[in-house]
């Protein structure tokens, strides 16, 4: 169960692989299969096989944002029932049956998805996906299983509601979409996950787990002649179509300033405004504007104002979150409830010498240098791959972009950069969503 204000700020797609092999050159080129199973199932195959195993990374498009109003949490609660016993399993057996087989899976529900990984021998490969589809097709949702997953689902709500940045998390995307299920937290609330019952917990099961909205990619000693079948094996018993996906949404966030009290010494902020679609043509140069501006970490503009020279922070950080119904550019920092309201204008500021001054030569190059440097870390073993053609084919970027992603960051340039952070960059609309008590500092309206 991924807590949202980890899963905004988490390096995309780059979950610690089982298996580490050598990191892909600067410049290598990998070949991408696409594989169409006998039953129309798509995936994209990197084959590899100098290593006996198999990885599995898919997702089904939803996720939260297709929980039912007043059942909000239901798919996480659905998805962390997933390998608590299916079919004749109860839910130690079920651990047992796939300990003996030496597989690993995940199970977990995000904002736009769910998403199913899978670590397997090749040997046991047959067993292993047969254990998997039965956790996919038959799970059993136990009343005692239902109960303690409930439990911990729970618990984790009542840690939140005594966390700041969990708090500032709900308000911002509250704020920003307004009848939208973003407004909704992924996690659902106490009063809602205390009130599933079964009957929701298998509709949501039926409803989210479709072919329609299946995306998969494989990596490993496999080809594609056996992949097809073992597709169709694991999820063509799956329905073949779901509810109606939400609608895409425009973010509403016109430069407000709002406060929630809490008693913490130092407060914690979100800001943002509308972001840019991942399939947009401006999302590259956009990308490295966002990596000077506050997301390349201590080497940043904002980490360079706000916290190196005037310690308002311990770190400030910026990203592009293009979500599949509304995107956002966003941020988040903490800082000292005397000095919060200092840090905010700074930000600020920061925001409008970017959109009205663009780069320099000198911070171009060195973003240019580090983002094409550290592509090929993303995959550097069978799970990062995995995940990053996943995550590629998700967002439509095609087979190909593995091998022009790098080119495509080369290619930007200033004048790119100035162009997209005028149209990009409102400081007008950036709002901030404050948790704390901070001094000097009352919400407020339009800025």
């Amino acid at each position: 169960m991924r807590h949202p204000l980890l899963v905004l700020f988490a390096a995309a797609l780059l979950a610690a692989p089982l298996l580490v092999t050598a990191a892909l050159p600067a410049r290598a080129e990998i070949t991408i299969t696409p594989v169409t199973s006998p039953g129309g199932l798509s995936a994209w195959l990197y084959e590899e096989h100098t290593i006996p195993m198999i990885t599995i990374e898919s997702s089904f498009q939803g996720g939260a944002a297709l929980d039912p109003e007043g059942e909000e949490g239901v798919c996480v609660l659905m998805t962390g029932l997933l390998e608590e016993g299916s079919g004749d399993l109860d839910s130690t057996g079920f651990a047992e049956r796939r300990e003996d087989l030496a597989a690993r899976f995940g199970f977990d529900c995000g904002r736009d998805d769910i998403s199913i990984s899978a670590d397997m021998l090749s040997e046991n490969r047959d067993a292993s996906v047969d254990l998997l589809r039965q956790a996919l097709v038959d799970p059993r949702f136990d009343a005692g299983a239902v109960e303690r997953v409930r439990g911990q689902l729970v618990a984790g709500l009542e840690d939140d509601a005594t966390d700041p940045g969990a708090t500032a998390s709900r308000a911002f995307f509250a704020e920003a979409f307004p009848g939208h299920p973003y407004a909704r937290p992924t996690n659902g609330t106490l009063e809602a996950v205390r009130a599933l019952d079964a009957d929701a917990i298998r509709a949501a099961h039926g409803a989210m787990l479709t072919r329609d909205r299946l995306r998969l990619a494989v990596v490993g000693d496999i080809t594609p002649e056996e992949l097809g079948p073992m597709l169709d094996r694991l999820f063509g018993d799956l329905p073949a179509t779901g509810p109606a996906l939400p609608p895409v949404a425009e973010p509403e966030l016109p430069g407000t300033l709002s406060v929630t009290d809490f008693d913490v010494p130092q407060s914690l902020v979100f800001f943002g405004q509308h972001g840019i679609a991942r399939d947009d043509p401006d999302f590259i140069p956009a990308f490295v504007m966002d990596y000077i501006l506050g997301g390349g970490g201590l080497g940043s503009r904002l980490s360079t104002e706000v916290r190196e020279k005037r310690g308002l922070t311990y770190g400030i950080n910026t990203m592009l979150a293009p979500y599949d119904f509304g995107a956002l550019y966003m941020g988040h920092f903490s800082s000292a409830n005397d000095r919060v309201a200092e840090a905010i204008e700074l930000t600020r500021a920061e925001w409008q010498r970017m959109a009205e001054g663009g780069v320099t030569d000198a911070e171009l190059e060195a973003a240019k240098k580090y983002l094409t440097g550290a592509y090929p870390l993303r995959f550097s073993g069978n799970g990062r791959i995995a995940a990053q053609l996943l995550g590629i084919q998700t967002a439509g970027l095609g087979l190909d972009y593995v091998n022009r992603r790098n080119a495509l960051v080369e290619a930007v340039t200033r004048e790119d950069v100035a162009r997209v952070a005028k149209r990009l960059l409102d400081p007008g609309e950036l709002s901030f969503v404050v948790v704390g008590r901070p001094e000097g500092l009352e919400a407020a309206g339009d800025e």
